[in-house]
């Protein structure tokens, strides 16, 4: 369920003096002929450009398979917001998913930092990885139609035909990927593929060194551009870190543990109000929220909306709410629609955010390209016992996202069926280069657990900044002392010791 950042408010307004030069190394081999950029206006990808009128679009293609470079390519979407005044050079964003657009949010940055240090000395660069946003093809798996269907399977039977059920659905769910898109093509998807076109659109914008911002799986995309392309990177800032040791099953209980935590703090903020659908007693907030949602796996509740509210949406719409404390109201205001009976429309407000569907009933293909990359970035257990002793360790650390008792069973996850193998594996991340790169983790980051900052600090042998707060990702929300400290470390390159915001 790790996902993207989800885009805060501004940066500091304060504008800090440009001093010396940016940090630079020299390349130690001769380069391929770089490619041409074709920059156009951002029409090619948004009806209004008004918000950013300097921007200039483009798509580049590169090799589908970089090992047959003269094969089929795919043409990746990239947005640039020159600096305002004197630059420094292009600073890259990616704001993780995987799956979300680096376009949309270089626009929308690029809106938001007009007047800023950043929007002064950078150029704002942002190119959608393969597959996804405005990047061509568009990796689909589902029809919107075949989607609303999935989203309506409550996938909470746990039982020795209920997970043959789930397996199939996942089954059919590879198929589809498989047939629409072509195993050439998925098995392109990794990481290991994006850190490549990142350094492909790097020559083609004729930069020797960038400056790198991830978010969430924007960091797993930046420690993979380290390990091959280190000696491009001036600075990089990874907030919302992926430890890459990890196994995708520790992972997934680590995170989860993560959202339990995201819970507790919703819980007791919400406990200060006599309205809490929950309650007051925090002995009794896991059992009062089962009491709300479990009953909907046998019969979504009634909602203006005709689709009603299913089981799978309720707990996609609070997982989305747990993300950040400014959508905790919208949660609250849907159980306490399943408490009195009336409409809980808002919390399928919030699956249809996180599952990335319009009002019209169209979808981003930003889920499909999700199980797509992380399919392939690090091998799925196939035994299925491993699985069910992942599910009992769930129901341990987070009992508000477990339906039921435990079984003893439990579905494998979509990748222990996935039509090609994985290309990557757990890794440790290689040490970069001293004031290369710094670490932001947060402590109550529910996606990205703060621990995983930690490790993935300790590996880079890099400076970790760490945030105090309930909330995915930081940097650029509004932190003075997060925002400025990443500024002065980006605009005039002052590296911080580890310290606490």
């Amino acid at each position: 369920m790790q996902r993207c950042k989800r885009w805060g408010t501004a940066l500091l307004s304060s504008v800090l003096v440009l001093l010396g030069a940016p940090m630079h190394t020299a390349v130690a081999a001769p380069e391929p002929a770089a490619p041409q950029l074709n920059w156009q206006s951002c029409s090619l990808f948004y009806d209004n450009t008004s918000m950013i009128p300097t921007a200039q679009c483009a798509r580049l293609p590169v090799p589908i398979s970089y090992e047959e470079p003269a094969g089929s390519t795919t043409a990746l979407a990239v947005i640039r917001v020159p600096a305002a005044g004197e630059r420094i050079g292009a600073l890259f964003v990616n704001p993780g998913g995987p799956g979300a657009s680096a376009v949309d949010t270089v626009a929308s940055m690029g809106a938001a930092l007009v007047g800023s240090p950043i929007n002064e000395h950078f150029d704002l660069v942002g190119f959608d990885p393969r597959g996804i946003g405005f990047s061509t093809p568009e990796l689909r798996c589902r029809t919107d139609a075949e989607f609303d269907a999935w989203r309506r399977e409550p996938m909470a039977d746990f039982s020795p035909a209920g997970v043959a059920r789930i397996e199939a659905l996942y089954q059919q769910f590879a198929n589809q990927c498989a047939a629409r898109m072509g195993t050439e093509f998925l098995a392109t998807m990794g990481t290991r593929d994006v850190a490549r076109d990142m350094d492909t659109v790097r020559r083609a914008l004729g930069e020797e060194q960038i400056t790198y911002l991830g978010f969430s799986y924007g960091t797993e995309i930046g420690t993979a551009y380290l390990r091959s392309y280190g000696q491009h990177v001036r600075a990089m800032v990874l907030d919302g870190a992926i430890d890459p040791t990890v196994d995708p099953v520790t992972k997934s209980i680590n995170q989860m543990a993560g959202f339990q935590q995201a819970f507790n703090a919703y819980a007791a903020d919400c406990a200060q109000s006599p309205d809490c659908p929950l309650g007051q007693d925090p002995a009794l907030w896991v059992a009062r929220y089962r009491q709300l949602v479990d009953p909907l796996v046998a019969r979504p509740a009634a909602t203006a909306d005709p689709r009603g509210l299913s089981y799978a949406d309720a707990t996609t719409g609070t997982f989305n709410a747990l993300y950040t404390p400014q959508l905790w109201k919208y949660l609250t205001s849907g159980l306490l629609g399943l408490a009195r009976g009336t409409d809980p429309g808002d919390l399928l407000l919030l699956a249809d955010e996180y599952e990335g569907r319009d009002a019209d009933g169209h979808y981003r293909n930003n889920q499909d390209a999700f199980n797509a990359v992380r399919c392939m970035d690090a091998p799925s257990p196939t035994d299925p016992a491993v699985w069910a002793a992942a599910d009992r360790r769930i129901r341990e650390v987070a009992p508000f996202a477990s339906y039921g008792a435990f079984t003893g069973f439990a579905p494998r996850d979509i990748c222990a069926f996935w039509p090609v193998p994985a290309t990557s594996a757990p890794q440790p991340a290689s040490p970069a280069r001293p004031g290369s790169v710094v670490v932001v983790s947060t402590t109550g980051d529910p996606a990205t657990p703060y621990q995983a900052g930690v490790n993935l600090a300790r590996q880079l042998q890099a400076p970790l900044i760490t945030f105090e707060g309930t909330q995915h990702t930081v940097v650029f929300s509004g932190r003075e002392c997060i925002d400025a400290t990443v500024v002065d470390y980006f605009v005039d390159g002052v590296v911080p010791g580890d310290m606490r915001c």
